[in-house]
């Protein structure tokens, strides 16, 4: 490989044209987001924040292709913590198992609560105080505030 392929071709606009390609195919996903009859008049629709999200995201990823640096002036290969990684990769897997079986506020909670404690936090005041008064507040604004319906979960939904 020659300097200028390297130079094109370093992880962090690799990463960019993945997250470009995931953007763009989420983007095409919301244009499918069935919408009621009427709601093209509405100011704010259900694909209004699936569009901004999109735009966002094309936007950050365009801005990291343009201004990524070579591998060798890039600092993200040094020391990348692969353990950490696997570590939330695996818990954002059991978050979207959990979610259908203990309900948004439980699945959520410890979530927070696990991915908090993989990123070296260990005081328990802090662990739950910033975990579960937080989910606590986020579904009462959903649920009460908005009046979006949220599953309790399988476990809780026979009560």
């Amino acid at each position: 490989m020659s300097v200028q392929s390297t130079m094109l071709f370093c992880r962090d606009r690799i990463a960019a044209m993945i997250f470009l390609l995931v953007c763009l195919g989420y983007g095409y996903q919301t244009s499918q987001i069935p919408m009621f009859p009427g709601d093209e008049y509405e100011p704010f629709t259900a694909r209004t924040l699936p569009t901004l999200l999109t735009a966002f995201g094309v936007i950050l990823s365009l801005i990291l292709l343009v201004t990524a640096k070579p591998d060798e002036k890039s600092a993200s290969l040094l020391g990348f913590n692969w353990k950490l990684l696997s570590g939330f990769l695996v818990l954002m897997a059991l978050y979207g198992l959990g979610l259908n079986y203990i309900g948004f506020v439980l699945a959520t909670g410890l979530f927070l609560l696990a991915g908090f404690y993989l990123l070296g936090e260990r005081k328990k005041s802090i662990l739950f105080g910033a975990s579960f008064p937080f989910v606590i507040a986020f579904y009462l604004l959903l649920t009460q505030g908005l009046d979006i319906y949220l599953e309790p979960g399988v476990l809780f939904s026979a009560w």
